[in-house]
C-alpha cells in the first residue's frame, strides 16, 4: 500500500549515514569553505559516532551538539579552548547541511528551521591608523614580496588568499575611471569588480604576462608570520598585527574618510551590510 511505500522510505532514510552525505557536501566545495566544512565534521565525528544516521538527528541531538562545540577544546590545540566564534563557524555548516538534507529529500522535515544558531562574540578588530601605515612604508620589510602584498591590501581590502592568486589577466584599465580588478573571492567565490588607486596599482611593478601572478611566492607560512612581526616591531608598532588587519585597516580607514558604509560593504566584497557594521561601530 502507499501507506506501507511511506514507511518503507522513511525506514531507510533513517538508516543514511549522515556523516557520508556531509562528506559528499565538502566534496562539492573548495578553498578555505571546503576547509571549514572539513574541520566541523571532525568535530561532529568527534561528538557522535562514525555511523550517525538520519533517524538520530531530532532537536536534542543537535543541541547537545552546540553544547559541545561552546565547550570542546581544539583538536589542533589541546590545551585551548574552542573559540566561540570558530563554534559558530561551525555549527552553522552543520545547520547549513541539515538545510541541504531537507531539500535533497535525505531529511523528511526541516530540522534546521527549528535549532538556533550559536551567537556570535564580540571580538577585538586591530587596525592601523594612518600615521602607522606611512610607519611601515617608511620603514625597510626583510621580505619586500610581504610588504608590498601588506600594502596593497590596505590599499584594496583584499584578503591575503584572494591577493596570492591575482593575476595579470585579472587587471583592467577603463579611459576615464583608472584600473579595477575583476576576481573570483577564494571565500565566498563571488565574483568581484573592484576599482583600486593608481597607487595600489603602482605596487604591482612591471607588467607581466596574462596568467602570470601579481605576487609570485607568496604563501602564508610561520616564516611570513615571523617577518611580519619583526616589519611592525621595526616600525614602532606594537599591536598585535595580522596580516587580515590590514583588510581591517582599510576597511576603517575609508570609514574615518567619510565613504558611506554601503560603498565600504561593496567593496569589501561582503554579502550582508550587517558584516560591515562592526566597522561603523569601531568608527
Amino acid at each position: 500500500s502507499e501507506y506501507e511505500k511511506e514507511q518503507l522510505k522513511k525506514k531507510e532514510q533513517n538508516e543514511y549515514n549522515f556523516l557520508n552525505y556531509f562528506q559528499q557536501l565538502i566534496d562539492k566545495r573548495n578553498g578555505s569553505n571546503a576547509d571549514n566544512w572539513t574541520a566541523a565534521l571532525k568535530y561532529l565525528k568527534v561528538f557522535s559516532t562514525d555511523t550517525l544516521k538520519v533517524g538520530d538527528l531530532n532537536e536534542r541531538f543537535c543541541n547537545e551538539f552546540k553544547e559541545h562545540l561552546l565547550n570542546t577544546y581544539s583538536l589542533k590545540r589541546q590545551n585551548k579552548r574552542l573559540a566561540q566564534n570558530t563554534a559558530l563557524s561551525y555549527f552553522n555548516k552543520f545547520k547549513a547541511a541539515l538545510k541541504q538534507a531537507y531539500k535533497d529529500d535525505v531529511l523528511s522535515f526541516d530540522l534546521n528551521s527549528k535549532v538556533s544558531p550559536i551567537k556570535e562574540a564580540e571580538t577585538k578588530k586591530e587596525f592601523l591608523n594612518l600615521e602607522e601605515v606611512n610607519l611601515l612604508v617608511k620603514t625597510p620589510c626583510k621580505n619586500e614580496q610581504l610588504k608590498r602584498a601588506a600594502l596593497f591590501s590596505i590599499l584594496t581590502g583584499l584578503r591575503f588568499s584572494d591577493i596570492k592568486n591575482l593575476s595579470w589577466d585579472e587587471i583592467e584599465f577603463i579611459q576615464d575611471h583608472g584600473y579595477i580588478i575583476k576576481f573570483q573571492q577564494q571565500k565566498t567565490k563571488g565574483i568581484e569588480t573592484l576599482p583600486i588607486s593608481e597607487q595600489a596599482y603602482q605596487l604591482l611593478g612591471e607588467q607581466g604576462n596574462a596568467a602570470e601572478l601579481l605576487f609570485k611566492g607568496l604563501n602564508y607560512s610561520a616564516t611570513i608570520s615571523k617577518e611580519l612581526k619583526q616589519w611592525t616591531t621595526a616600525a614602532g608598532i606594537d599591536k598585535k598585527i595580522t596580516f587580515h588587519c590590514f583588510r581591517h585597516t582599510y576597511a576603517t580607514l575609508q570609514l574615518f574618510n567619510g565613504t558611506d558604509l554601503y560603498t565600504v560593504s561593496k567593496m569589501l566584497g561582503h554579502k550582508s551590510l550587517k558584516t560591515t557594521q562592526v566597522y561603523a561601530k569601531i568608527v
